[in-house]
């Protein structure tokens, strides 16, 4: 697995640690395409809200690579 930058911004922003990241992964309940193509979205719990983890498969470098991180709104 692989995090990007940006994530680790979205990650102080939005106080989540990277603990916080793997449970969501390991827990996630559904997944569906991203608006971006190739990337999905993981649809997972943390704290009393659903969050949306977006990542990238890397298959020539066999990751997976977290783009980004962020609750549902509206939820």
């Amino acid at each position: 697995m692989e995090l990007t930058p940006h994530l680790f911004k979205r990650m102080e922003d939005r106080r989540f640690s990277e603990v916080d990241l793997r449970t969501m992964l390991n827990k996630a309940t559904s997944y569906h395409p991203d608006v971006e193509p190739g990337r999905w979205a993981l649809v997972a719990r943390h704290g009393r809200r659903q969050w949306e983890v977006i990542v990238e498969p890397d298959a020539d470098a066999r990751v997976l690579v977290v783009v980004t991180a962020y609750p549902i709104e509206g939820e």
